[in-house]
C-alpha cells in the first residue's frame, strides 16, 4: 500500500525529524514499550487483536497541508540541514468565516497566522544522545467572527487568533526534549503549552472549534492552550505495547497575561497545574484499525472565586450566601476508533468515529460540562485518497453557579453587561468541513458551522456560518 499522506508538520507539535517509523531517528513517533506484553488489548479475542503477534509502526499525525511542500526547490536545503541536525517549517494558515443567517451581524471576518518552526537534533549537532530543542514563533492578525458577528464569548468559532490577538512575533515554544532509557522514557521541559500533548489529537485539530483541545478545557486559566505557553515539564512512557501514560507540572498564569510570549518575568504565577493522562491504543482486526481512548485528570492549585459572586453587586452579596474560593479540577475522556482503512498504512488513512466528555469543577468555572461526537472520514471520494470529511456536534453547559448569580443580578434590575443577553445555560455547535489536498503543500478546507443559542442564551438567533481555511506549507 502507498504510505499516504506523507509526514508533515503536526499542527500543534513538533515536525518529525525523519519519516514515521524510522528507528534511526532520535525523534521517533512512538516510544518503545517498557514491557513486551499487551495491556487491555490482551483481553480481546485473537481475531480482533492485531497487536497480539507484533508491535506496529503506525504513526499518528495530520499533515499541515496535504502532501509535499509548496516550494520543492528547497528539498536540497532541507536534506543538507537535516543531515546536520536542523529541520524547519514555515506555514501560512488563513481563515475567512462569515455569518449568513442569524447571529448579531451579517458579514465576513478574516484571521491568519504565519508560523516558523525550527527543531535542533543535538545528537547530530553536539553528540548529545537523545537531546533535542524545539522552537516556534508565530505572527497573528485579523478580526475574529465570534464576538462581533455571532455574540459568542466562550467558544471561538475559528481555530486561532483568540488568545494572542495581533502579534508580530509571538513566542510559542522554547523547550528541550530528552529521550532516556534507550527510548523508553521521554521528558520535555521549558516554555510550552499543555495542549501540545494533553487532551489533544490530530483528529480533533482538523476541526476549527476543538483545535487544539475541547473548549471546556481551553477556557480554564490553568490549562495553557496553544499558543499560550508557560513554564513546565512533561514525562511520558509506554508501560505496555498498547498503553501510554504521561504526567506534567506547569506554572499557572492568567491566559491573557504575556500576550507576546516573550515577557517571561512579568507573568503573575498563581499556582501549579498537575495533569495526568492515560491512553489505550488498540489495533483491531487484520486491517489493524487503530483506536485512541484517553482518560485525563488535572488539578490546578490556584484558588478561583465562586462563580455565583463574579460581577455580583455588593448589595446582593448577602443574598448569595456563603461564597468560597477553591482550586479547580478537570476530567476528560476522548475516544476515537478507525472503522475502515483505505489508501495507506498510517493512522490517518481511513475513517474514524469519535466522542468525548469534559467536566470541570462547576463551583469555580464558566463552562462546567462539554460533550461532543462526530466523524472524520478519509477518501470519501474514491479518487481523492488524501481528502478528508469531518462532521462534529458539540454541547456546552454553563456552570449552575454562574447561572444562579446572573439570575440574581437580573432579578434585582442590574445589567449583566454588554456581552451577556440573559442568564446563561447552554449552547450547541454543528461543524462540518471537507479538506482538499489541492496541490503539493496546499490544503483548502471549506467550512460550515451552525450555532444553536449563541451566547448560551435564547436571546440571539441561531447563527449559520460558512467559510474557508487555507494552509500552505513552505
Amino acid at each position: 500500500m502507498p504510505l499516504i499522506p506523507t509526514a508533515g508538520l503536526a499542527p500543534l507539535s513538533v515536525a518529525p525529524i525523519s519519516s514515521p517509523g524510522d528507528k534511526t531517528s532520535f525523534h521517533k513517533i512512538e516510544l518503545d514499550a517498557l514491557s513486551h506484553h499487551e495491556g487491555p488489548s490482551g483481553m480481546l479475542p485473537a481475531s480482533l487483536d492485531a497487536l497480539r503477534d507484533t508491535d506496529l509502526e503506525d504513526p499518528y499525525y495530520v499533515p499541515t497541508a496535504g502532501t509535499g511542500h509548496l516550494v520543492p526547490q528547497l528539498k536540497g536545503v532541507r536534506s543538507t540541514l537535516l543531515n546536520h541536525g536542523v529541520s524547519f517549517a514555515f506555514t501560512y494558515k488563513g481563515e475567512a468565516m462569515g455569518v449568513i443567517d442569524g447571529g448579531v451581524q451579517r458579514g465576513m471576518s478574516y484571521v491568519h497566522e504565519l508560523t516558523g518552526q525550527v527543531n535542533f537534533d543535538l545528537e547530530k549537532m553536539a553528540n548529545l544522545t537523545g537531546w533535542s530543542v524545539h522552537t516556534l514563533v508565530m505572527e497573528r492578525a485579523g478580526r475574529a467572527v465570534s464576538h462581533d458577528r455571532v455574540g459568542e464569548y466562550y467558544v471561538n468559532l475559528q481555530e486561532f487568533y483568540g488568545l494572542s490577538g495581533h502579534m508580530v512575533a509571538h513566542l510559542v515554544d522554547f523547550y528541550a526534549e530528552k529521550k532516556l532509557l534507550n527510548n523508553h522514557l521521554d521528558i520535555t521541559f521549558g516554555r510550552m503549552a499543555l495542549t501540545h500533548v494533553f487532551a489533544t489529537s490530530p483528529l480533533l485539530c482538523s476541526f476549527m472549534v476543538t483545535c487544539s483541545a475541547p473548549v471546556a478545557l481551553k477556557l480554564d486559566p490553568g490549562f495553557s492552550v496553544y499558543p499560550k505557553a508557560t513554564w513546565g515539564s512533561r514525562l511520558r512512557l509506554r508501560p505496555t505495547r498498547d498503553t501510554a501514560i504521561q504526567f506534567g507540572a506547569y506554572e499557572v498564569s492568567p491566559l491573557a497575561s504575556n500576550p507576546s510570549g516573550w515577557a517571561w518575568g512579568s507573568e503573575p504565577a498563581t499556582g501549579l497545574m498537575l495533569p495526568v493522562e492515560f491512553t489505550w491504543q488498540p489495533f483491531l482486526t487484520r486491517n489493524r484499525l487503530p483506536g485512541h481512548y484517553v482518560l485525563g485528570y488535572a488539578h490546578d492549585t490556584t484558588r478561583y472565586p465562586d462563580q455565583i459572586g463574579v460581577s455580583l453587586p455588593a448589595a446582593l452579596r448577602a443574598q448569595a450566601g456563603r461564597q468560597r474560593s477553591a482550586p479547580m479540577d478537570m476530567f476528560w475522556f476522548e475516544g476515537d476508533q478507525m472503522i475502515y482503512r483505505r489508501g495507506g498504512r498510517n493512522q490517518m488513512a481511513g475513517g474514524y468515529l469519535m466522542a468525548g466528555y469534559i467536566h470541570n469543577t462547576p463551583h469555580v468555572t464558566s463552562i462546567a460540562d462539554e460533550a461532543y461526537g462526530g466523524l472524520s472520514f478519509a477518501a470519501v471520494i474514491p479518487s481523492r485518497m488524501t481528502d478528508r470529511l469531518g462532521i462534529m456536534y458539540s454541547w456546552y453547559h454553563v456552570s449552575h453557579r454562574k447561572e444562579e448569580g446572573q439570575i440574581m443580578i437580573q432579578n434585582a434590575g442590574y445589567s449583566l453587561g454588554a456581552a451577556v443577553r440573559g442568564p446563561q445555560t447552554s449552547s450547541h455547535i454543528i461543524e462540518a468541513y471537507y479538506a482538499i489536498d489541492a496541490a503539493p503543500g496546499v490544503l483548502v478546507q471549506p467550512e460550515f458551522e451552525y450555532m444553536i443559542h449563541p451566547g448560551e442564551t435564547r436571546h440571539i438567533p441561531n447563527a449559520a456560518l460558512v467559510g474557508l481555511k487555507v494552509i500552505a506549507n513552505l
